[in-house]
Parts: structure tokens; C-alpha cells; sequence
């Protein structure tokens, strides 16, 4: 998989997600675009409409809410490698975003623009299926993460995230951890030494 180039990456995982043929993925390619982002950057502002689907070549983003009283951040949802990324509401309504998508590291992505992603589904039933296994995920996606909150353990949800995101710790510092779990910063502490504990034992 490392040698693979970025456009062949993009392709292995459509292929796994949806079983799309080469045939019908080249369609794409005229279509998509490579990026690199600094630390910080964002992929989407709030109030802006989310016009770009993103696949994520490496790093880790973060979706955010501000308060605009006190300035205070609420993260919401990390993406990370080999994951698709888009402000989601606003990307299938083309309204504007209630959130912040800013780079939490140096990161690389393809993106490609909706207008170009409609085209491809009137073009082809396979990228017809793709739209339809993204907003499935998507709204998926959205819907663990409030039963989360709502029903399980600030320990649970951590397992949860380890697992969809292995490497975070390495690009994500704790607070915004923290922030993510609904939880302090000596809380996530104490997490991590217990899940070290069982590791060891």
C-alpha cells in the first residue's frame, strides 16, 4: 500500500467501500484534485457552503463548533487517513455550515467539486451507489457519535476513537481529545492509564 500513488489509494478504498470498478472510476479522474494543508489550515469555515468532497491521503481534521459568546471550541468529529471528509449537511443540502474543518497536522487530500460529483451520477449507476453509501455513512457516522454522548462511557467513546483513529495521539494534542470525549483533560489522563494497565496485563 505505500507504493501505491494517490489516485490508486482513492481507488482501493472505493473499492472496498462500494466493489466500483475500475471502469467506472476512471470516470473520476479527470475530476480529482490533489491539496496539501498546513497545520491549521481549514478545509471549510463556518457559514461557508461545503463544495468539496475530500478523501484523505494523510493527516487528521477535526470539525468544530465556537461559541460565539465565549469563543470556547466543541470538537465533534475527527477524520484521519484513508477517510472520506466533508462538512456533510451542508455538503448534501449546499447550505451554509454550522462548523469549522481545520487541519490538525500537515495533510494531503483529493478532493473533488459536487458539481463534478453529480455529473458522475448521472453518468454511472456505480457512482450513483457511491453517493448513496456516503450519505448512508454519513449519517451513520452522525448518529453513533450522538448515542455517544447520550449513552455511553467517555471510556467507551475513547475505545471507539483508538479504533477509528489508531495514529491520533500523534497529531491531535489531548485537550482537543478531551474536548472530542466531553470530558477534562485529567479525566482522558486517568482513561489512558487504565487502558495501559490492560494492555500491560
Amino acid at each position: 500500500m505505500e507504493n501505491l500513488t494517490e489516485i490508486e489509494l482513492l481507488q482501493q478504498n472505493l473499492l472496498a467501500a462500494t466493489g466500483m470498478s475500475k471502469e467506472v472510476f476512471d470516470l473520476s479522474l479527470p475530476y480529482w484534485q490533489l491539496k496539501t494543508y498546513k497545520k491549521g489550515e481549514f478545509y471549510n469555515e463556518y457559514r461557508n457552503v461545503c463544495k468539496h468532497l475530500g478523501f484523505i491521503i494523510d493527516g487528521v481534521f477535526r470539525i468544530y463548533r465556537a461559541n460565539d459568546e465565549t469563543g470556547e471550541e466543541k470538537n465533534i468529529l475527527f477524520f484521519s487517513k484513508h477517510q472520506f471528509m466533508t462538512s456533510f449537511k451542508s455538503f448534501l443540502t449546499q447550505t451554509p455550515c454550522n462548523f469549522f474543518t481545520q487541519s490538525m497536522a500537515d495533510a494531503n487530500i483529493l478532493y473533488i467539486h459536487i458539481d463534478d460529483l453529480n455529473r458522475l451520477y448521472r453518468q454511472s449507476h456505480g457512482w450513483e451507489h457511491f453517493g448513496r453509501v456516503m450519505a448512508e455513512s454519513s449519517f451513520n457516522l452522525v448518529l453513533t457519535n450522538t448515542e455517544g454522548f447520550l449513552f455511553k462511557t467517555p471510556e467507551e467513546r475513547y475505545l471507539e476513537m483508538i479504533e477509528l483513529h489508531p495514529d491520533i495521539f500523534n497529531s491531535v494534542p489531548l485537550y482537543h481529545i478531551a474536548s472530542y470525549l466531553g470530558i477534562q483533560g485529567p479525566s482522558l489522563s486517568r482513561i489512558r492509564k487504565r487502558m495501559a494497565i490492560k494492555v500491560d496485563v
